[in-house]
């Protein structure tokens, strides 16, 4: 196994599989997205939204950058496993001021400036690491240094940020994420390498089931102190129901056809398709999944109160197009999954997109019992219809791609 410097790296023969550390490490990552799920619940308004969806992209750049890394070197071996505990260290404590990241609580330290400092030092000890790893790879150390400068000046904008307020806070976030965003897109694949394609796909597959496992948290957190009654137990297999149905839509046919595209692949190709279809595109179906969750725990909510909230009353504002929106936009990235790598758009999945947020005025009039039940029954009606639909064309990528 060659070495470098302490660094176990992975080869382009071996079977690299996801190690346990960086099943850990996606423990703390779990945390982190529970708490930006309970910042919008706490802040259920547009600029709630916007924050938990600014630090969802902050969130998901940080374990983008270790899960290139894992495929690149053992994380469980030699140094690789003291900098992985490092970054889980730092991570956790970043997770722990997601709540005052935006607006400091009084007293005790001041949490936006240290978030700002927990994710600088992250994303120092992946680039650290990384440039190890580079020392006998001129182009990989050539691209690092490239996005170098996008990653001082988003941490000295947020650095910025952390001492406004509002909007103008908000503003400086996005302004912050696309500078780090847009450098690493525009550095190009070259110099980028991708030794384990299988690897690579598990670790966005873990993360997909990550996301979606918080989902059924959600459901369970909006309930878990109030009394169950059959309406509450139907309302909470209907949002089970409908994470199920999104399950299906990726991992049936979506997550099979994207990790035979990548293997299919050699070199800056593989490395391109690694970038658009993986870091770039999973990020809406990540941030699709979170929306979904927001909803449902304020659905459930609505439905289990009964103490705050009649049986009746429907689920309304952010709480309702967090939910109809965060679908739709699932839907729509994973139709752009399909048209990245095979070409062709996914039309019924667009269709029911259009229609959810067309009809999402006239939900706000619907009991969140009743919501639940439309939702979960148009992604079980949409699985079903293309489970007949293209059944010959799904068991040919099941044959091919078990």
């Amino acid at each position: 196994m060659p070495q470098n410097h302490g660094l176990h790296l992975v080869t382009e023969d071996e079977a690299h599989k996801v190690t346990s550390i960086e099943l850990f490490f996606d423990l703390v990552f779990v945390y982190a997205i529970t708490q930006t799920t309970q910042l919008m619940a706490n802040h259920l308004d547009l600029l709630g939204i916007g924050q938990g969806l600014a630090m969802l992209a902050a969130l998901w750049w940080c374990w983008c950058s270790y899960a290139w890394l894992g495929n690149t070197l053992h994380a469980d071996r030699g140094v690789a496993r003291l900098a992985m505990f490092a970054a889980m260290a730092v991570m956790f404590l970043l997770a722990q001021t997601i709540p005052e990241a935006f607006t400091d609580f009084p007293g005790g330290l001041y949490a936006p400036a240290l978030f700002v400092g927990c994710y600088f030092a992250v994303r120092l000890l992946h680039l650290v690491a990384y440039l190890q790893v580079a020392r006998t790879d001129p182009a990989l150390r050539g691209v690092l240094l490239r996005i170098l400068p996008g990653v001082l000046i988003s941490v000295a904008i947020l650095a910025v940020a952390a001492f406004t307020h509002g909007l103008v806070q908000l503003g400086l976030w996005v302004l912050a994420l696309v500078v780090d965003y847009g450098r690493v897109y525009f550095s190009g694949a070259a110099g980028w390498s991708i030794p384990s394609p299988a690897h690579f796909a598990e670790r966005f597959g873990g993360i997909m089931i990550i996301a979606l496992g918080e989902s059924i948290v959600a459901i369970g957190i909006g309930i878990g102190s109030l009394p169950l009654s059959w309406l509450v137990v139907l309302a909470a297999l209907c949002g089970l129901a409908l994470v199920a149905a999104m399950w299906w839509m990726y991992f049936d046919v979506v997550a099979r056809v994207s990790e035979a595209k990548l293997t299919r692949t050699t070199g800056i190709e593989r490395a391109k398709i690694a970038t658009d279809s993986y870091t770039f595109l999973h990020l809406p179906l990540i941030a699709g999944i979170v929306l979904v969750a927001l909803g449902l725990k304020k659905a459930l909510l609505y439905v289990a109160d009964t103490e705050h909230y009649r049986q009746t009353d429907p689920l309304h504002g952010a709480g309702l197009w967090a939910l109809t929106s965060g679908l739709a936009v699932y839907l729509v990235t994973l139709s752009a999954l399909r048209r990245r790598n095979l070409g062709s758009w996914n039309t019924q999945r667009l269709v029911v997109a259009v229609v959810l947020l067309a009809v999402t005025p006239a939900l706000g009039h619907v009991p969140a019992a009743a919501l639940l039940s439309i939702i979960a029954a148009a992604g079980l009606a949409l699985v079903t219809f293309e489970r007949f639909r293209f059944a010959g064309w799904r068991r040919q990528v099941h044959n091919d791609h078990p």
